[in-house]
């Protein structure tokens, strides 16, 4: 099995686009966050703050960016029903050649 860094953050990404499991992971990982059981403890100063540093910028920006894809997604949709003016009509016109 290949294991890298990329492969799990691949992993966290796609598990917090679904919407299935979204809220599941938003609350898991807060929960690591907060809990005193960490892959390495907090009591080591740098090494033990890394991990959680880690999880939270890598939440911080996938829900950054689903938030940002959900509000473009919400104005496209708002200007594609009010771009229904009259200029935006088609217009039908009788050409007649004048001698």
């Amino acid at each position: 099995m290949n294991f890298s860094i990329q492969s799990i953050y691949n992993w966290y990404r796609d598990l917090l686009r679904n919407p299935k499991y979204r809220w599941w992971v938003v609350a898991g990982s807060i929960v690591y966050l907060v809990s005193p059981i960490d892959i390495s403890p907090d009591v080591f100063p740098i090494i033990g703050w890394l991990d959680d540093g880690i999880v939270i910028s890598l939440l911080i920006a996938e829900v950054s960016q689903l938030a940002k894809e959900k509000l473009q997604a919400q104005s496209t949709r708002s200007d594609r029903t009010t771009k229904t003016t009259v200029e935006d009509a088609p217009v039908d016109v009788k050409a007649v050649t004048v001698d």
